[in-house]
């Protein structure tokens, strides 16, 4: 065991897009993943009916088209295909169908003989399984997501109303965590940043998405960057070994 210091040099991007239909997802993440490749190394991995294709004039891309069952093991060895082929970038589109689709997570608690609660420490782990795929991929990924809409119950005065919040992604509750970048689309096509562990987006008015920001993306994640302390043994010599038993 050693501790070692912190570094950044070519970091793989794990991107979420999310909106309502027609918001532009896919069309935003072909742009993203434009300038995050110099080579059109994409792939997408579309369960959308070939959506996909309607925009082949805008890059060059593979399509891995997905076909029923969605299961999240479907999703792992797709995006292992991917990876075999030296895809720079991977698009899932959509990864809401590994959570809401048929043979999907929901579906297939919901077709599980037993007691429900216990059900899902049986099929979460193949979930798990599905975003740890994503998080250690060497691809970059961009997973676009369904987003429906999101109510609150409120019981204030006694009285119980239901009221309109705005739209969550259709998958997991709190996938976006797993996600370094996370943008939400508008019925404008405008992306806003709803998380952003690069800092490059925080504070920015909604923007459309081109190939640029693929590339500013790029550049951030090409970066070799350290934090120097001088009051600090360890920050002297970070190959310090660990004496823990």
């Amino acid at each position: 065991m050693k501790l070692e210091q912190a570094t950044r040099s070519n970091s793989s991007m794990r991107l979420a897009i999310h909106g309502p239909s027609g918001s532009g997802k896919t069309y935003s993440a072909l742009q993203l993943a434009k300038g995050l490749t110099k080579n059109n190394q994409i792939a997408v991995i579309d369960t959308e009916a070939g959506s996909a294709a309607l925009y082949s004039n805008l890059t060059s891309f593979n399509v891995l088209r997905l076909e029923q069952p969605f299961t999240p093991e479907t999703f792992i060895e797709a995006i292992t295909i991917c990876e075999n082929a030296g895809c720079d970038v991977i698009i899932i589109d959509s990864l809401s169908h590994a959570w809401e689709g048929s043979g999907g997570v929901l579906e297939i608690h919901g077709h599980m003989p037993g007691n429900s609660f216990a059900n899902w420490s049986k099929v979460m782990p193949r979930h798990n399984r599905l975003v740890q795929k994503i998080l250690t991929s060497s691809s970059h990924i961009i997973a676009t997501l369904r987003a429906k809409q999101d109510y609150l119950i409120d019981q204030s005065n006694g009285r119980m109303t239901i009221q309109k919040v705005g739209l969550k992604p259709v998958q997991k509750e709190g996938i976006d965590y797993e996600f370094t970048l996370a943008f939400d689309m508008d019925i404008h096509h405008k992306a806003s940043a709803s998380k952003d562990r690069t800092g490059l987006f925080v504070d920015k008015d909604p923007f459309v998405i081109t190939p640029q920001t693929g590339i500013k993306i790029k550049e951030w994640c090409n970066q070799t960057s350290t934090h120097k302390n001088n009051n600090n043994e360890l920050y002297r010599n970070p190959t310090i070994t660990s004496t823990f038993q």
